[in-house]
């Protein structure tokens, strides 16, 4: 019965994640924190439901495994590129002020330098799952903080391979001199070299005659196959496994099977994962929580207070508002999963004691937990900050342009770009407010009239001229700086137009309602691209398709998003698509029918549908009989029903088609 204890703990662990994944989407919590809460219920230190945590262990290993090979999968040098100053700048001072300034806090508190060090490690990382989820879930993965908290990300994920590599040299107990540290990180790069160039000459090939196969089975097991031998090869030669599926996923990346690979192990990867999240649970020691509640509390509270310090900092030196710090700071102030993997390598180790363990591991579960909660409330807290901020400050932003009836453009996007290139050529004056320092400097020097600053601050607003403004532009893609800011304008100029771009339907009542003038969301405009383009197709006259489109945007969309509106107004359709309507037909030069008498081409037989006149040289051959011959270059004008004159110039073109 005993070999069976693992299968009955899988079967426990699963029969938990199920609900949990359904219950947290419900509220809008990331499953993960269900998975740590789960796991701290149910193991060893709960109601004891799971006992022993060494098989599970091993199956939240082949979690760890998955999820990094996914990551280098999904690493896209273009993607890089794009955002590489968040990812280097941002990133890369996050991870080292961290490590550095940690370690010696630590070592001040008596703690030796290895440790220090290592600790600094594990708390510079933090919860790339938890992260995205919930920029994903609040539509800000395009915000500058968005931007800015997946540039840190991006490097943390990165630097967990260097960190692995590190880890057996400040772990070793004897003390190791500068000569046998490099020698060291030379193997271990040396070694890492040499799977990353055998992998790459190799994998290509083996995905290539996998592929051949035309197996799905045989694709599956074999992607299993190179992820889990890769990571076995490099653990075999004292590197980590995380690392070697790592490099499987990077060498992949760059195949053209990559959309394949990702579509076969996303779903292994997701039910390993919720594995390790609970074996993380299981690991907590609910009674030392218990008995240790101020330690932790503090160790918790401490945690946040010091990553969001460090990071508020970078994004500030950035030139960023302080809203945007704050936002970025608090949003990545959690201990990241990859923590809890190089936490469990770093127990080979003993770089931590039993005590230290149990405080970082409850601080770090809690810092997961709470981080849904400080999304919900950190706008609120960045926004009152940033006035704070504003008021203390007594730098100004550039000296304004003295408009009067202008446009005032609220983000530098794709869609305030286009929008300004048009009022540019209408000789419409306009003014830009925008975030990203960066893009301000560019754009200054192209000539365009642009100012840095947070639009949602009251003198950002005076600075744009907007008490003389006629008309104000969001098309920022941050949906809770649009509201804020949408109720400071109309409180202060009710007169001026705004216009509002929007995502999601769902937001528009409520824009409508805070003053938005015009509410354009782009998923009912693609519905609206849609709606044309069908009606389109069933020969629906423009001016009635204009109408119809008219009708919805007046309505604010109503009629799409509520079943029971708008159903009179789409009835005259019905009528139209039953009545007959006309089109034409050009015949080009090498059109099969050209010198054909009519009666030859016996259309109403094939089709129903009749030619009711020929368009020739500009003059108009009006009831054509059956005698009359088609010339090269006439029009043929087909009326008949919306079905007939389908089939007409259906019938028409299989012939033109059959005759080539």
């Amino acid at each position: 019965m005993h070999d069976f204890i693992l299968i009955q703990d899988i079967v426990l662990i699963l029969l938990v994640s199920l609900p949990i994944i359904f219950l947290f989407k419900k509220i809008n919590v990331p499953s993960i924190v269900g998975f740590l809460l789960a796991g701290m219920i149910i193991g060893p230190f709960g109601f004891q439901l799971i006992k022993g945590i060494d098989e599970i262990e091993i199956m939240a290993e082949v979690g760890v495994v998955l999820l990094l090979f996914t990551i280098g999968l999904e690493v896209s040098f273009s993607h890089l590129m794009r955002i590489k100053k968040y990812l280097i700048i941002a990133g890369g001072a996050q991870v080292l002020l961290t490590i550095f300034i940690s370690a010696i806090i630590f070592y001040l508190f008596g703690i030796s330098l290895k440790s220090a060090v290592y600790f600094g490690m594990l708390l510079s990382l933090s919860s790339t799952a938890i992260v995205l989820k919930l920029l994903a879930d609040r539509d800000e993965l395009e915000t500058p903080q968005g931007r800015i908290s997946i540039g840190v990300l991006i490097f943390q994920d990165l630097i967990i391979v260097p960190m692995f590599l590190v880890l057996p040299i400040i772990g070793s107990d004897t003390p190791l001199s500068f000569g046998e540290v490099t020698i060291k990180l030379l193997v271990a790069f040396g070694i890492l070299a040499t799977i990353l160039f055998l992998s790459k000459y190799l994998m290509p090939k083996i995905i290539y005659q996998l592929a051949k196969m035309r197996m799905r089975e045989a694709f599956t097991i074999g992607i299993l196959l190179l992820i889990l031998g890769t990571g076995y090869l490099t653990h075999s030669l004292g590197l980590s496994m995380a690392l070697g599926a790592f490099i499987a996923g990077l060498i992949l990346a760059e195949s053209d099977y990559h959309s394949q690979i990702l579509s076969d192990i996303m779903p292994i990867k997701d039910a390993f994962n919720s594995i390790f999240f609970v074996s993380v649970g299981l690991l907590l020691n609910i009674g030392f929580v218990a008995s240790e509640p101020v330690i932790v509390t503090a160790a918790t509270l401490g945690i946040i207070a010091f990553k969001s310090a460090i990071i508020i900092g970078i994004v500030l030196f950035l030139k960023y508002p302080f809203r945007i710090a704050l936002l970025t700071g608090l949003g990545l102030s959690q201990v990241g999963e990859f923590s809890f993997i190089l936490a469990q390598a770093g127990n080979n180790f003993n770089l931590m004691s039993d005590k230290y363990f149990n405080i970082y591991l409850a601080a770090s579960v809690f810092t997961m937990i709470i981080t849904p909660f400080l999304f919900k409330i950190t706008p609120a807290l960045a926004f009152r900050g940033s006035d704070l901020a504003s008021k203390l400050s007594t730098k100004n932003t550039d000296d304004p342009s003295e408009l009067n009836a202008h446009v005032v453009i609220a983000g530098f996007g794709l869609n305030g770009k286009n929008l300004a290139r048009v009022l540019k050529e209408t000789g419409i004056k306009y003014v830009v407010v925008e975030l990203n320092p960066d893009t301000v400097a560019s754009e200054k020097q192209n000539g365009e009239n642009i100012i840095f600053g947070d639009i949602s601050k009251h003198e950002v607003l005076q600075h744009a001229n907007l008490s003389k403004a006629q008309v104000m532009v969001f098309t920022i893609p941050d949906p809770v700086t649009i509201r804020r800011t949408l109720q400071v304008v109309k409180s202060l100029y009710p007169e001026i137009y705004t216009v509002v771009r929007t995502r999601y339907i769902n937001e528009v009542e409520e824009l409508r309602k805070l003053g938005a003038d015009v509410v354009i969301p782009e998923e009912f405009e693609t519905s609206l691209e849609m709606f044309r383009n069908v009606l389109r197709k069933y020969h629906i006259p423009l001016n009635i398709i204009m109408q119809q489109t008219s009708l919805l945007r007046k309505e604010s969309y109503k009629l799409l998003r509520k079943d029971e509106a708008g159903v009179d107004s789409f009835l005259h359709l019905d009528e139209i698509l039953a009545q007959g309507l006309t089109e034409t037909f050009f015949v080009n030069d090498d059109n099969p029918h050209v010198d054909k008498l009519l009666s030859e081409i016996n259309l109403r037989y094939h089709s129903d549908a009749t030619i009711i006149a020929i368009i020739r040289e500009g003059e108009t051959i009006s009831n054509p009989t059956g005698k009359v011959r088609i010339h090269s270059h006439d029009t043929l004008v087909i009326t008949g029903t919306h079905q007939s004159v389908d089939k007409a110039i259906a019938f028409l073109n299989v012939l033109a088609e059959d005759s080539e």
